[in-house]
């Protein structure tokens, strides 16, 4: 029988027992289909040209706050009274300083719940519990606070262009800053997005044209037509349907910790142990596939996360995506594969942390998501690991890509050897993130040797090294060309990924376009 601890409500304990989930993941999830309902009918009869911004504002915070309730209980608590005090903290202290004590007082907040919710409850425990939402509602706080200090504080030309695009020209509304923190459509997994799109949403405003002579439409002065979500929506529940799929049948069957079985240890081959840490990595993934697609399908059906047309012409919905799938599973990179996961979260680092500091950005940008993911061993290990990794992949990409470049087999060949190492490494790098303490996880690294530490650290040592322009230490010979960059970017359940962190150093501006038409 599926444990019946929760703080939130128990109305649906039959269906946990049913299909044996914690009561608290069936919470989570009817909710999110809950809200997905919500979210066809807001669009349908809420919709901005018939209904005015105070009701849509109104009616997506009550639904919000009511499946906050229904999910956590009294924990939800803690999401008014974090917003609340930050809202204080805007209000009282001004926009010259307001953005740094609500930068202190929300994580700060955020890592009290944390340690509570790991050293007071169960520890381990993945079931869904409040600090998560109140990650989102984090990154949410912070983010406005800067946005408001770029917009009232600081004149345009010390702002870069991606922070002139997000800037807030005036302070919101107590309505319009919950509604932006606890709306229905990402108060249980986010994603997060800039205040300026989610107003713009609300509003009504300018939906971006399709480019001139696209799929045969004009570029007609004032055409506001708002395309439908449909398909895109559509699409991605056939992804959530097939992430859940796996998720229930085949990665229960591949545990991560069978890894660090003394057993599995002791008769395992090495080309074994490389297939299961794959196999078993690849396993964990739908879980968080599932959660992150099916919340951006929330808001799709909704009407939000409309970025624009193609270049023929067809609607996209990725505006606040957080992950490509496809990407990820093909990347022949450790960048190709952290650009393409919890894209959002990155966009937050960048934008509060790696934009601002003056003082070794990187480092600083690492501490700040290790702070925000939580306080379990294996996180800090994690993300120690993800540096090496990062760094040593840069190096020998820029040492040696060149040489694979100059017929189609070796490039072809230079593919399949860089997948195969990327997909191992990152593997490799994550296993202490899913174990989550520090023993398990020196069991796991001791039973490798350290190996990819070790080579890691040597290519850092052996491979030549030169300064960017920022100070930082890089190994650069062969630069990329624009086109290859481009090319490499792409189409540009449970915790975050360590791999957000990383991500930040190589996103280029292009929040600074899709604002480009949305003037406030």
């Amino acid at each position: 029988m599926a444990t019946t601890s929760t703080t939130g409500s128990t109305l649906l304990q039959p269906l946990s027992n049913a299909v044996q989930l914690p009561i608290d993941q069936v919470n989570f999830v009817v909710c999110q289909l809950f809200a997905l309902l919500a979210a066809v009918w807001f669009r349908t009869y809420l919709r901005s040209s018939k209904t005015s911004s105070f009701i849509r504002h109104v009616v997506a915070t009550l639904l919000g706050l009511y499946l906050a309730l229904f999910c956590f209980g009294w924990y939800a608590l803690h999401f008014l009274v974090q917003s609340g005090i930050s809202y204080c903290i805007m209000i009282i202290i001004g926009v010259e300083n307001m953005h740094k004590y609500c930068f202190v007082f929300a994580l700060g907040y955020l890592t009290v719940c944390q340690i509570t919710r790991v050293y007071i409850f169960d520890y381990g425990q993945y079931s869904a519990d409040f600090s998560g939402p109140m990650m989102i509602i984090t990154q949410k706080i912070t983010s406005l606070a800067y946005e408001i200090h770029d917009g009232m504080f600081r004149k345009d030309e010390e702002l870069t262009s991606s922070q002139r695009g997000l800037a807030v020209r005036r302070m919101p509304s107590l309505l319009e800053y919950l509604s932006y923190n606890c709306n229905f459509m990402g108060i249980l997994a986010g994603p997060l997005c800039s205040y300026r799109d989610y107003i713009t949403f609300i509003e009504g405003r300018v939906h971006p044209r399709a480019p001139p002579g696209a799929a045969g439409k004009e570029d007609l002065p004032g055409d506001r037509a708002e395309p439908s979500p449909n398909v895109a929506v559509i699409q991605k529940l056939l992804v959530c349907g097939l992430s859940l799929f796996f998720h229930l049948t085949i990665s229960k069957t591949l545990p991560v910790e069978y890894n660090i079985d003394e057993h599995f240890q002791a008769t395992a081959s090495w080309p074994t142990k490389v297939v299961y840490l794959y196999i078993s990595l690849l396993a964990a993934r739908p879980k968080y596939y599932f959660a992150w697609t099916l919340a951006d399908a929330i808001n799709n059906a909704a009407g939000f996360g409309f970025r624009g047309y193609d270049e023929n012409g067809t609607a996209r919905w990725d505006l606040i995506s957080n992950l490509r799938i496809q990407q990820i599973e093909m990347s022949t990179s450790f960048k190709m594969f952290l650009d393409n996961w919890n894209i959002q979260t990155a966009l937050w680092l960048k934008r509060v942390c790696y934009e601002r500091a003056s003082l070794s950005p990187t480092i600083q940008t690492f501490i700040l998501s290790a702070i925000w993911h939580g306080v379990y061993p294996g996180y800090y290990l994690t993300f120690l690991t993800g540096v090496v990794m990062t760094l040593a992949a840069r190096a020998m990409r820029n040492n040696f890509r060149h040489y694979f470049l100059e017929t189609p087999q070796l490039k072809l060949l230079y593919d399949v050897l860089t997948w195969v190492v990327t997909q191992v490494a990152i593997s490799y790098t994550v296993v202490p993130f899913v174990l989550l303490s520090v023993k398990p996880s020196f069991m796991f690294y001791s039973s490798w040797y350290y190996c990819l530490h070790i080579a890691g650290i040597l290519v850092l040592l052996l491979l030549p090294v030169k300064k960017t322009q920022r100070g930082k230490t890089t190994h650069e010979n062969v630069p990329l060309s624009r086109s290859e960059k481009c090319d490499e970017r792409g189409n540009s359940l449970g915790q975050n990924s360590f791999s957000t962190t990383n991500n930040v150093c190589n996103q280029n501006q292009e929040i600074a376009s899709r604002h480009s038409s949305l003037k406030q």
